[in-house]
């Protein structure tokens, strides 16, 4: 695969310790766990790492243990996510990230305050400038209110040879992918995010990854190799199953991060769910259904 977040491409969660501490341990083991499976690229600071509750000397060391093990992993790329709100300080970011030995910046645009436009567009291209590595965007219009149009988007890959994708969580997304594909002649790839609740659509329009949580991977990949095998069918059929979990947990950001905790601690993968506060309370009747999906996928996932 020669797309930068060609497959399964699932961001990394942070565990923590009861005492709301970082779990470097964990940590660790889960990073070198997700580079047994069948994935193309893993990324460090999603929304999924809960990156907004960590502090400026935990993300230093936990950027430092990620590389040190996805510099090794042959076949699968090292991607570090640059959030800041600063275009300087987001550049900053990008370097040492390119520094450390990743294989690729992926940025998510500022949005705090609602900056303009033109401010967004600045800030991409400070960040696409400052490395030479390959650079994703993250278009989240749900979560961040910033919008950008796909023509944008296209003459920025024009300026910046090293712009190789964009993660697409708008909604719907496969429409917005084709319009991408169309609007860039290809020059540009695009994975869907969102938990792949809309992936089938988004693959038919063009897209080459997927970028999920990194709880139960194994399903995500027998889908996209449902799919790459020409199996439609039975790739809708597996995801039919998976998607009422996904659409439930989907309905907030910590609702999803702490339902993701809670399948990586029951499968063994991390030593506690604990997510830092504030976060989302799971009910008996969710945690339920999370003994129910571990056991409908036992024979993907095992636990």
């Amino acid at each position: 695969m020669s797309a930068v977040i060609a497959g399964v491409c699932p961001i990394v969660a942070v565990p923590f310790l009861g005492d709301g501490s970082v779990d470097g341990e964990s940590f660790e083991r889960l990073v070198d766990h997700l580079l047994g499976e069948d994935v193309g690229a893993l990324t460090l600071f999603g929304l999924a790492s809960e990156f907004y509750k960590l502090t400026e000397a935990e993300r230093a060391d936990l950027m430092v243990r990620f590389l040190a093990r996805t510099s090794v992993a042959g076949g699968v790329n090292g991607v570090v996510s640059v959030t800041d709100h600063s275009a300087e300080v987001a550049v900053i970011r990008a370097r040492e990230a390119e520094a450390g030995g990743a294989d690729a910046i992926n940025v998510l645009p500022p949005h705090f305050l609602g900056p303009s436009a033109g401010a967004v567009i600045a800030h991409l291209d400070a960040v696409l400038g400052a490395v030479e590595i390959p650079v994703i965007v993250q278009y989240a219009p749900a979560q961040t209110g910033s919008r950008i149009e796909p023509a944008t988007l296209a003459a920025l890959a024009e300026r910046h040879p090293n712009f190789s994708a964009v993660k697409v969580e708008a909604l719907p997304p496969g429409k917005w992918v084709a319009r991408l594909l169309s609007e860039t002649g290809g020059a540009l790839d695009a994975a869907v995010g969102y938990a792949g609740v809309q992936m089938l659509d988004a693959f038919d329009r063009g897209a080459v990854g997927v970028q999920p949580g990194c709880s139960f991977v194994p399903i995500y990949s027998e889908i996209t190799r449902l799919l790459q095998s020409g199996d439609r069918g039975a790739a809708a059929a597996l995801h039919g199953e998976l998607l009422p979990y996904i659409a439930y947990w989907m309905q907030g950001v910590e609702l999803i991060i702490q339902a993701e905790k809670t399948v990586l601690w029951r499968r063994g993968l991390i030593s506690t769910e604990y997510c830092r506060a504030p976060g989302y309370d799971l009910d008996a009747t969710e945690r339920a259904v999370i003994e129910e999906f571990l056991e409908r996928f036992d024979s993907l996932l095992g636990h």
